[in-house]
């Protein structure tokens, strides 16, 4: 990982002039302002700013359903009530923004996720650093016989040397060409919008990303997934760190009810029920696909 010597003097200076506040703070969120965290081989995250906490999720609860919540006993009581019965609005009170160094293919599936606004680092204006994501050994693998968009078995010995071999040259090769187009030294040079055609999707960019708790807790949900793809897993893991401490009762009522939770269709209902009965229950009378029945069976064990 690192930071620009501009990004890290920003730090500093911020860091030494701490500032009061009349609006509510998350103890657990002030300690990670300005920290950048190490993801992969050159990315990070870093908490840039954040607006709420688990009170301000109660609050704008109790504002709209009025006498609705007396029943609730508590904040936790009532941030899990929330969650388990779907209500969004209330989560969507709370927001944060990210500072984010990532390759440029984990990006453009990050990007996928239309609720955030985002600013990314302009390669018309700038001229990228010299950085790639090339995986460890134990993250190189073939594709998957199973899952088309997934990876499957470790590649091993010769072959895997070969490929990040290839990807470490190509990568070098494609920059080394980039610097060389919009070089002025005896030349004009190609334009900075024009040269980074050429440029590798393995390349860091950044951005600033802010977005509500509401749809962050939609990005953990897909991105923290074990299916997820293992690089832009690891910066959800690393986001979801962030939000525990921030938010702990919203983050809590995340994981059981979305991350550790099941959404189960009518069909897969009724078959529970037959089988709570003491039915005997298979794929072929159940009423399911086979894809549907496997996923099934993953859910009940």
């Amino acid at each position: 990982m690192s930071l620009s010597p501009e990004h890290q003097a920003e730090i500093d200076d911020l860091r030494a002039r701490p500032q009061s506040t009349l609006r509510s703070t998350a103890p657990g969120m002030e300690g990670h302002l300005y920290t950048a965290y190490p993801v992969l081989d050159h990315g990070f995250v870093r908490v840039i700013d954040y607006m709420g906490d688990d009170a301000a999720i109660c609050q704008a609860a109790r504002v709209s359903y009025g006498k609705g919540t007396k029943s609730v006993s508590n904040d936790e009581g009532l941030i899990r009530y929330l969650m388990r019965h779907w209500h969004s609005t209330p989560f969507e009170m709370c927001e944060i923004k990210l500072h984010v160094k990532l390759p440029v293919f984990v990006a453009r599936q990050w990007i996928r996720h239309r609720t955030a606004n985002v600013n990314e680092y302009s390669a018309r204006y700038s001229i990228l650093d010299r950085e790639f994501y090339i995986p460890a050994p134990e993250h190189v693998a073939a594709q998957s016989t199973v899952n088309n968009q997934g990876r499957g078995e470790l590649l091993e010995g010769a072959e895997a040397a070969r490929v990040l071999e290839i990807l470490k040259a190509d990568s070098a090769r494609a920059y080394d060409n980039y610097e060389a187009m919009i070089s002025q030294d005896g030349q004009q040079g190609l334009a900075r919008e024009l040269a980074r055609m050429n440029l590798p999707a393995n390349i860091y960019t950044q951005w600033y990303w802010k977005v509500d708790l509401h749809n962050l807790f939609h990005f953990l949900r897909l991105r923290a997934d074990a299916h997820a793809q293992y690089e832009i897993r690891v910066y959800a893991e690393e986001i979801c760190k962030l939000v525990a401490d921030w938010v702990p009762f919203a983050y809590k009522a995340f994981e059981d009810y979305r991350m550790g939770g099941a959404t189960l269709s009518a069909t897969a209902l009724d078959c529970i029920r037959r089988m709570v009965k003491g039915e005997e229950v298979s794929q072929e009378n159940s009423g399911m696909s086979k894809g549907e029945w496997r996923e099934f069976m993953q859910v009940v064990g």
